[in-house]
């Protein structure tokens, strides 16, 4: 083991050793390196006359740039995008998004939670807390509609187990909290440590809970911690912030799990890319809240991370970083945010009135949907595959099929005036495989 990695380990352990049974092992293996990053961090700081460190070039003060490069960057210094980032993030970027989450979520208020570490998205940071948290036949629990991409992070890279709940019931009107309690209270029975992803608005069904269902949620997952089972919860919050209906919670789940018991770490899993609309600037977050208020178990958790960055990919993209800081620095930036809100509300609204028309009932069912970017139907007597490529192929129209069954519509990307046509052509392609 390196030194290090020991010495964050005995912070970890020496605090929590709960925390520390649920790191996996390449998560008890991490570290961030002092060697030639922080020698240079040393020379930054220190070295007034030549400083001979950094694995960049330089033309005088500045980093040694391309006109043709920064001919179209024209507001910002290329040191602020064209230098490495740190593994970590950005810091004032980083303090920002930490600022913004307790704006966004005021249950956090009296919690300690980590300085958030800068991802290259979600996905990158799905794939950080696999590498962190997850190893060989660990059981993931999650809804039987998610993301595809889940299986890869979790299955393909680190070799765990889903284990799958009825994400609504029968009839299509509710989350399901009698199966997402029976699945979690199995496993946790059956193994001493339980992951669960809860992904909300979620993706594909574009569905947020409750505030009762939201409450229920949690108060399971704090039960199981409590009866003696080690829960690493992660909330991926891809969508977060696009509430469409009153009645759902517009709160991360994290803000009630952050702290919640000793057997329980929740981790934040945040993208600017679709909240703030910038998805190719491949930027994300990653966030602990843990039991207690030991500030050094958070740094720990953040060198582990950043430690994982750095073996992965560096850091992530510089200029993307600056870029989504001056953003959020903005005097209007709430404004903007509010005004594509509002768009991306009236189009889902929209299709909930197009939906109510009683002509598509006999040809499938709605999942619920109040938030984010997608909603699904479930097909009555008709292959998904099937009528996607019909739809594809003779009215030009392009869906994604999910299982023999489903169909997603991504109403994220339709014009309001789009919406009616959609499900017209869809109920005309369904009627066609219908009749052969």
């Amino acid at each position: 083991m390196n030194p290090i990695a020991q010495e964050l380990n005995d912070i970890i352990n020496g605090s929590n050793p709960h925390i520390f049974e649920m790191l996996s092992n390449m998560g008890k293996a991490l570290f961030f390196p002092k060697g030639i990053l922080s020698q240079s961090a040393e020379a930054k700081q220190y070295a007034h006359k030549i400083n001979a460190t950094i694995g960049i070039a330089k033309e005088g003060a500045s980093v040694l740039s391309l006109p043709s490069v920064t001919k179209y960057i024209k507001d910002i210094d290329p040191d602020d995008y064209l230098s490495y980032a740190p593994s970590y993030g950005v810091l004032n970027l980083r303090e920002k998004w930490k600022s913004g989450i307790y704006k966004k979520n005021p249950s956090l208020e009296n919690k300690n939670i980590s300085l958030p570490v800068v991802t290259s998205g979600i996905t990158h940071g799905i794939s950080i807390l696999s590498d962190v948290w997850v190893d060989s036949n660990d059981v993931i629990v999650l809804p039987d509609m998610m993301w595809g991409n889940y299986n890869m992070s979790f299955c393909i890279r680190n070799s765990a187990r889903i284990v799958n709940y009825k994400a609504y019931d029968d009839k299509l009107t509710r989350f399901n909290v009698e199966s997402f309690e029976q699945v979690i209270r199995e496993q946790a029975k059956e193994n001493d440590k339980i992951v669960t992803v809860l992904n909300f608005p979620h993706n594909p069904s574009g569905y947020s809970l409750s505030v009762a269902e939201a409450d229920k949620v949690a108060s399971i997952l704090i039960d199981v911690a409590r009866q003696g089972t080690n829960v690493v919860a992660a909330c991926d919050d891809a969508y977060f912030g696009l509430f469409f209906e009153e009645e759902t919670s517009k709160e991360s789940i994290f803000s009630k799990l952050a702290g919640a018991d000793k057997r329980l770490v929740a981790v934040k899993l945040d993208g600017a890319t679709k909240e703030d609309y910038v998805w190719g600037f491949r930027t994300g977050f990653i966030t602990y809240g843990v039991y207690g208020d030991d500030e050094t178990v958070l740094e720990a958790l953040e060198k582990k991370t950043a430690g994982c960055i750095r073996g992965n990919i560096s850091n992530a993209s510089h200029l993307s970083q600056t870029i989504l800081l001056k953003s959020m620095e903005d005097m209007n930036y709430d404004a903007y945010k509010q005004e594509k809100f509002e768009l991306l509300k009236t189009r889902a609204l929209k299709m909930k009135e197009v939906l109510k028309n009683p002509k598509f009932k006999d040809a499938f069912d709605v999942y619920p949907f109040n938030s984010g970017y997608f909603m699904c139907i479930r097909l009555k007597d008709v292959n998904a595959e099937k009528l996607r490529l019909h739809l594809l192929e003779n009215y030009g129209t392009g869906l994604i099929a999910l299982g023999e069954k489903n169909i997603r519509v991504a109403f994220s990307c339709l014009e309001e005036s789009d919406v009616e046509i959609l499900f017209d052509i869809i109920l005309k392609g369904i009627n066609d495989l219908r009749q052969g």
